[in-house]
């Protein structure tokens, strides 16, 4: 049996030996520049082996420990490029591959799910996996009406797997953080277990993906495939194959990568309003660009629940803040529970932190890049920005959470596609209110 290791002394030994392998290395490239080594040299050879550490390692485990690292991917665009450049290409793999599970497992999985007769449902199964994420796999087949179809199998072991990971990163959270300068990693590790239990029924991302399904059914700009059957840990659905975002990224040309960016911030915004739902995984391996120019938008385990579109607090601090009125906006986020109790923030200070964050809808037209990501990071990162002791007395409600994990998700994939971005008419198309205010209102 070679599922997803389980035992918790197991797990988290291999969890552990990323700092430790890190420390370890770095003594001995000090041992070596002692010996009269390059520096330089020295230093991107430790970076590199702690790359492929780090993706040998949480590709091996999967589970929580998998989603981790796909979840860091999306933001290595804010870390300075000293840092990001080893990591960059192992932490892009964690998005789409990961060690296969054996035919047998698979076999075995699937007559749980489906019934012993499962393979009477196609006329054709690839018991090689085409595709590999953090707690499931897929297959390519041929359903019984003549259906390509794509079988999503979960990792015997997957629910354990995840739990004992994710307790395990959050307390290694202070040791892990040299892996990923610029990023508070303890954060994302609590998010990530509040959401992991949603993920792990695919029953539940099957009620998801239909209703995305049914809502950009015939849309020229997105493509959604149609499920085809569910059961708790195993899901059938249209196939449909697509060039990778993760290409684009790393191969596109100008064009492509602005196409891709305004597929993506479109789906981003438009989403709530005409499904209720946001798609709350927007790392790059789950965005496809179809030969027609569409994107199609994969795996819908995590979601957040948006039944009134976007949430009107949010919304409102973004109006206030475009409107250059600091007062109100102290206020509303004070009123909203976005400032701690006790703060003595100033008006000034609140709009002088979000000023940045709302540079993209100031004009009609925006370069996302990495420089102006690592800008950001480094404002509110820097211990000695006045920005960091804002931050400091800022609070987000646990009920907005996951939106701000996605809007700010995926400013870091559009960072990475060095994209120009009309943000600003996207938005005001969908929220056209936030702007009635604005000096540059039009």
């Amino acid at each position: 049996m070679t599922d997803i290791p389980r035992r918790t002394a197991a797990r988290t030994a291999k969890l552990a030996s990323l700092p430790l392998g890190a420390a370890g290395r770095v003594a001995a490239g000090w041992g070596r520049r002692l010996a009269g080594g390059d520096g330089d040299e020295i230093s991107a050879q430790m970076m590199q082996k702690s790359a492929e550490q780090l993706f040998a390692v949480l590709g091996e485990l999967k589970g929580g420990a998998m989603k981790f690292g796909q979840a860091l991917s999306v933001f290595e665009a804010a870390v300075p490029e000293e840092y990001a450049a080893p990591f960059r290409e192992s932490l892009v793999k964690l998005q789409s591959a990961a060690p296969p599970m054996p035919p047998r497992d698979v076999d075995r999985m699937l007559a749980e799910q489906f019934g012993r007769n499962w393979r009477s449902r196609f006329t054709e199964f690839d018991d090689t996996p085409a595709a590999a994420a953090s707690i499931g796999q897929v297959h390519r087949a041929v359903w019984r009406d003549g259906r390509e179809v794509a079988v999503k199998v979960q990792y015997p072991g997957a629910e354990q797997a995840l739990l004992s990971d994710l307790r395990q990163l959050s307390r290694m959270s202070r040791v892990m953080q040299p892996f990923m300068p610029g990023l508070e990693i303890r954060p994302l590790i609590t998010e990530l277990q509040d959401r992991m239990a949603e993920e792990l029924d695919y029953r539940d991302e099957a009620d998801n993906q239909r209703a995305f399904a049914a809502a950009y059914d015939g849309d020229p700009q997105v493509k959604v495939p149609k499920v085809v059957a569910s059961a708790p840990k195993a899901m059938v659905s249209e196939w449909v194959t697509g060039r990778k975002l993760s290409d684009v990224i790393t191969r596109g040309t100008q064009e492509e990568r602005d196409h891709a960016a305004l597929q993506l911030s479109e789906f981003l915004y438009a989403s709530p309003g005409r499904v209720g739902l946001l798609h709350a995984d927007p790392h790059p391996g789950n965005f496809l660009l179809l030969d027609d120019g569409r994107l199609m938008v994969i795996d819908f385990g995590a979601v957040a629940r948006l039944p009134d579109g976007m949430p009107r607090p949010l919304s409102e601090m973004l109006r206030l803040a475009l409107a250059e009125r600091p007062v109100d906006l102290l206020a509303h986020l004070r009123r909203e529970g976005f400032v701690r109790q006790g703060s003595k923030m100033t008006a000034d200070e609140a709009m002088a932190y979000l000023a940045p964050f709302t540079e993209p809808m100031h004009t009609e037209s925006f370069r996302f890049d990495r420089a102006w990501l690592q800008k950001q990071a480094e404002r509110v990162g820097d211990l000695r920005s006045p920005q960091f002791n804002t931050a400091r007395e800022l609070n987000l409600p646990a009920q907005y959470l996951l939106v701000h994990r996605v809007t700010m998700g995926t400013i870091g994939v559009l960072c990475q596609l060095d994209a120009d971005v009309p943000l600003r008419g996207i938005v005001r198309h969908w929220n056209p209110w936030i702007f009635e205010d604005s000096p540059t209102a039009g």
